[in-house]
């Protein structure tokens, strides 16, 4: 039997909140939208898509006048009219947030329009009240207010996961806040705690060795620490961590950790056939499922009760295809 053949609920979907327009939804300024390929095929049958326009759910028409970002001169961040700064839908736009975020609470992440000025997640136009351009500088209004709101939650721009290693992270990053959100639904225990730590620990060295040695020390001393701080703070640390790609040195050093567990029982020509693939993933010559593979085998062969909990081995649904 396959060790992480339960992992996942076919029939369970991750609540993720969208962009409107990413979803295809014709809701931009324009009367046109975002549609993004990898949503609407490769993850919506594993999501719950919850789409969701801010600036549609203030009541702006479709189409509607252009607005953007400018920064006043007490320094605030004003969401105006493109051409007419007096129109300021800024205090609307924090009624909203302030309206709408609590029910958000329960999402799995969150995936948003690139350069918007509501739903931009970094790098959107600012400019000062003569217009004069500042950069790409900002954050959209909505997705900033989210983002404080939530810090833990996994939030990507349509045009980010076209990469595949920033595809990969948030892929990892939902499902792994999705399992956090089932293990900590009766309540938060150090016991939880510590039972998800350990099947993370391999996930976190392959994207953040550093975090993944701070991690544990903070796990550690989990009595240290109120148990609402501990739960926020290793939430957030691990979150922050996984949103760094994965490298071929950081997996090839966790196949070797995984490999370890098997020098006792495994013959003298196994060993050195698991060490060549190691080598060969490492040098850029095969794929990281070569290897993985092989790991498995003989997993099934020497069950191993530790190995078999380790989410690194299946850290989303194989049918996603995301993984690198």
């Amino acid at each position: 039997m396959n060790p992480q053949s339960n992992l996942f609920n076919a029939a369970m979907k991750l609540k993720i909140g969208i962009s409107a327009c990413v979803l295809g939804q014709k809701v931009r300024y324009d009367g046109g939208h975002k549609q993004s390929e990898f949503c609407t095929s490769t993850l919506l049958p594993f999501a719950d898509f919850v789409p969701f326009c801010p600036e549609q759910a203030l009541g702006m028409g479709v189409p509607r006048p252009a607005i953007r970002l400018m920064k006043n001169a007490s320094e605030q961040i004003r969401l105006v009219n493109n051409k007419d700064s007096s129109i300021d839908h800024t205090d609307a736009m924090q009624l909203l947030c302030a309206e709408r975020l609590p029910q958000m609470a329960d999402f799995s992440g969150y995936i948003v329009c690139a350069k918007s000025p509501s739903c931009g997640m970094e790098r959107v136009r600012l400019v000062d009240e003569k217009g004069a351009q500042l950069g790409k500088v900002a954050v959209g209004l909505f997705t900033r207010e989210l983002m404080q709101q939530y810090p833990w939650l996994p939030v990507e721009e349509d045009g980010r996961l076209l990469d595949a290693g920033i595809r990969e992270s948030f892929v990892t990053r939902i499902y792994a806040l999705s399992h956090w959100q089932q293990m900590m639904a009766d309540g938060f225990s150090i016991g939880k705690l510590v039972k998800y730590h350990s099947q993370y620990k391999f996930v976190l060295l392959a994207h953040h060795p550093v975090a993944y040695r701070e991690l544990g020390r903070l796990v550690a001393q989990g009595k240290l620490f109120a148990p609402e701080e501990l739960a926020n703070r290793y939430l957030i640390s691990m979150q922050q961590a996984l949103s760094q790609p994965t490298t071929r040195k950081n997996h090839a050093n966790v196949l070797m950790h995984l490999q370890g567990f098997f020098k006792k029982v495994l013959s003298a020509e196994a060993k050195a056939e698991l060490l060549q693939l190691i080598h060969q993933y490492r040098v850029g010559h095969i794929p990281l499922l070569a290897p993985l593979t092989l790991l498995k085998h003989h997993l099934r062969l020497h069950p191993d009760d530790y190995v078999a909990c380790q989410r690194y081995l299946q850290p989303f649904p194989t049918e996603l295809g995301v993984r690198i």
